[in-house]
């Protein structure tokens, strides 16, 4: 299981620290979510953040865009540091453009979806994406309840994927965590985002072994 801590839930005070944290842990990737105050009623990091986190740490950056219209950044955040760029099937009017514009500058590229979009819009794309994000809360703010149909719509999701020859990993997002580990696992799911529950434990480093080993 991929486990990508979540800046968002991070001590903002103390970022550095909180990377260097992570690099000792057994995370895999980073989770850096970036939002704009239109696509949802948060606004997060943006450029320069990305950039700090990206001097700190080797690991792999998992960055997920709530944007609307993200066209004209792609190449800016493959400048920044991003290793996998994620962005909103509901946010993108050109998706396959943009898909492609992200595979071009050299990054993985990912779809999320959120709660209400359907698993089958995808299937015209499986070939085009790398990854397959599963919104498990409405974006937009961290901290969320886990809306339990996430783990059907893991499952879904990776019968098309075994049905499509695919490839893409699918990854979960929101309220993720030991209750629910287990079964988005079972489900299918390959990547797991957590936020509060591994920054707002007593160990973080062990919270996120656990997600890890679940």
């Amino acid at each position: 299981m991929i486990i990508s801590p979540s800046l968002l839930a991070c001590d903002f005070g103390n970022i550095q620290k909180e990377v260097e944290m992570l690099n000792q842990s057994e995370a895999d990737w980073i989770h850096i979510d970036v939002m704009d105050g239109v696509f949802v009623p948060n606004i997060s990091f943006g450029f320069p953040v990305l950039e700090a986190v990206r001097k700190h740490t080797s690991k792999v950056l998992d960055v997920h865009l709530m944007v609307q219209d993200c066209s004209p950044y792609i190449e800016a955040f493959k400048k920044a540091g991003a290793d996998w760029l994620t962005v909103h099937y509901e946010a993108c009017t050109h998706l396959h453009r943009t898909l492609t514009q992200i595979r071009d500058c050299g990054m993985k590229a990912g779809i999320a979806l959120n709660p209400h979009t359907p698993i089958s819009v995808i299937l015209p794309l499986v070939s085009e994406v790398d990854l397959v994000l599963i919104m498990s809360v409405n974006p937009g703010f961290g901290g969320q309840k886990f809306i339990p149909n996430a783990i059907n719509r893991v499952q879904e999701l990776a019968q098309l994927r075994e049905k499509t020859n695919a490839s893409f990993l699918i990854e979960v997002d929101g309220g993720v965590t030991m209750d629910n580990a287990q079964a988005l696992k079972s489900a299918g799911a390959d990547a797991l985002v957590a936020g509060s529950f591994v920054f707002h434990s007593p160990q973080p480093s062990t919270t996120i072994t656990a997600l890890k080993n679940c």
